[in-house]
This record gives C-alpha cells, sequence and structure tokens, in this order.
C-alpha cells in the first residue's frame, strides 16, 4: 500500500491543469442494497494508507467515531465511514486512509483501498439530486469507471462536520460587521457544508453574496455577470468586489476557474481567494502560481473575515 501512495508530494504538479488523482476505496456490501459501492478521495487529503492498528474506544463519543489512534505521538479521531454511510455490512473494516484537513489529521476506516485514478476534473459531474439525496449528502461528485462502475467523490468537510464534536456556534460569535455599503462576494464550492459556512461568515460581516457550486458553473455565472455589467455600461468590479474559489471541484476546478478569470479583461480588479482544506505549502504555491491574490484554509471564520474585510475595504 506504501506504494500507492508513493511521491504524493509530486502530484502537486497537476495543480492548473484541471486533472484530479483519487484514491478509490470501497466500504463493504451492504447486505441492505446489495451492492458494493466505491468511493473516491483526493490524493492530496491523504496522508498514508495502513491496516487498521489498536483503537481506543471512549465513551460518549458521537455514533461514527470509532476511538482514537496514536499516530507519531499524535491522538487521532477515527471515524467509521461505513456506520457513518448507513453501509450494513458483515466484514470488519481492515483498511485506515489517514487523511490531512487543515494541518489536522483523522482516520477513516474502509473494507478496502483500490488504486489511484487519474482523470480530468470535467469527468468529474454533479450528483443527480436522488443519489445525492441516497447518500445523505456525503458525495459532491461521480465518474463512471470503463467497467461501469460508479465511482463517488467524499465530501470529507461534511463528513468531518457531522462527526466531531466542534462548538461550531463559538467560531461566528466574534466576525464582526464590515460597515461599508455595497460590497459583494462571488463564491464557488461544491461542497454544501462549505457553502453554508461561507455564507453565514458573510451575513455576519453584512456583505451580500452570490455562489456556485463548482467551477464550471461558477465561470458561466460570472459570464451572464459580465453580460450583465456591459448592459449597465459599467465594469464587472461595480458589481462584484471579490471572488472566493474552492480548488476540489468537479468538472471545473479552482486552479483552472482563477486562470480563466485572470486572463479575462472584464474581470480586471477583482481579487481572487482560493479557499481550501488542501492547506500544505505547495498547494498554496501553486494557487499563488495560477494568479490567486491570497489562500484561505478552511475553515476559520474569524480569520476568513479578517482576510475578506482586507480586500473589500
Amino acid at each position: 500500500m506504501s506504494e500507492l501512495l508513493k511521491n504524493i508530494d509530486a502530484r502537486t504538479r497537476l495543480a492548473g491543469t484541471n486533472k484530479l488523482e483519487m484514491l478509490l476505496f470501497t466500504l463493504g456490501h451492504d447486505t441492505r442494497t446489495n451492492r458494493r459501492e466505491t468511493f473516491g478521495i483526493n490524493v492530496f487529503k491523504v496522508r498514508e494508507v495502513m491496516q487498521t492498528p489498536p483503537i481506543t474506544r471512549a465513551p460518549d463519543m458521537p455514533g461514527s467515531i470509532e476511538g482514537m489512534v496514536s499516530l507519531r505521538s499524535q491522538l487521532t479521531a477515527v471515524i467509521d465511514l461505513a456506520r457513518y454511510a448507513r453501509v450494513e455490512k458483515e466484514t470488519p473494516s481492515g483498511i485506515m486512509i489517514v487523511t490531512e484537513y487543515n494541518g489536522h489529521s483523522q482516520g477513516f476506516l474502509v473494507e478496502a483501498v483500490d488504486t489511484i485514478l487519474r482523470l480530468d476534473w470535467s469527468r468529474m459531474k454533479v450528483p443527480p439530486d436522488m443519489l445525492a439525496a441516497e447518500m445523505g449528502g456525503m458525495v459532491t461528485a461521480v465518474t463512471e469507471l470503463p467497467d461501469g462502475r460508479l465511482v463517488m467523490m467524499l465530501d470529507v468537510e461534511k463528513v468531518l462536520s457531522e462527526t466531531t464534536q466542534i462548538d461550531h456556534e463559538f467560531y461566528f460569535r466574534n466576525v464582526q460587521p464590515l460597515g461599508i455599503a455595497e460590497r459583494t462576494v462571488f463564491f464557488a464550492d461544491d461542497s454544501s457544508v462549505a457553502r453554508n459556512q461561507i455564507a453565514r461568515t458573510l451575513d455576519a460581516m453584512q456583505v451580500q453574496h452570490i455562489s456556485a457550486i463548482n467551477g464550471s458553473k461558477a465561470w458561466a455565472e460570472l459570464g451572464r455577470l459580465a453580460s450583465h455589467a456591459d448592459s449597465l455600461h459599467v465594469p464587472v468590479k461595480d458589481l462584484i468586489q471579490l471572488i472566493i474559489t474552492d480548488v476540489e471541484m468537479p468538472e471545473m476546478d479552482g486552479y483552472m476557474l482563477t486562470r480563466k478569470i485572470k486572463a479575462d479583461g472584464r474581470f480586471r480588479g477583482i481579487p481572487v481567494l482560493m479557499h481550501s482544506s488542501l492547506s500544505g505549502q505547495s498547494n498554496q504555491q501553486h494557487g499563488i502560481a495560477n494568479g490567486v491574490d491570497a489562500y484561505i484554509p478552511k475553515f476559520e471564520p474569524q480569520r476568513f473575515a479578517d482576510i475578506v474585510a482586507r480586500f473589500l475595504e
């Protein structure tokens, strides 16, 4: 399994090419549906894959938290993805995928890992409403393999938001109104949890906002805004003063969206911020290389508000 993830740092060269690499995994044969589904997670988020280590269990943990493990002297929460996804299976989860999210590690228990799949983001599609509802919103994108299997990309933000015991109200308490009228932010993110967090922060700042669920739809909406500005004989920056984009998004990722915005003279003078859980230094450098004006790690409302305020003021 170590060979699967060899030289992960070198994979950041894909940034800006609208391509991604996903580690494919399964959660087990679901006796309720009689299916074994295939899921994927961006390799950028994966630190390592290992046999499930001994897990220390404690009382009063959320239902999907299996317990804690010590990895390099750091306590790491272990989430049973099958239990979270309501997969009813008879076999144990023998593999743990260790992931990194905003500099913090967590383990995901899965049945098995398959392979690393390289593909273009344009092949990742927004999941149909029926599938999204069936999977409880834990899937942000889907694609079909040559063998007919459907691969569903895991929404790590949603899983962690619903399984960790965090006082979410605390993080929004100190966000203050901007105090400047007529400011509008446009943002794109494929995670419903992330979109809600961004919208809630901007609402607390009393800043207007427009959103899109991925880079492709963001680019289309920005084109409509540009046409509307042209009909009013005003620059687009009179309608929106800041653009914020996620990195991982189906159809068009944040790097490609940024490059398109920066190459189009209609959007001259509008800063683009990258807001992502891919908080590694190499990812930030690639964001800057693709024209991003600043990089905001997910999700710290006060830090987010401070950076947004600096650009809007």
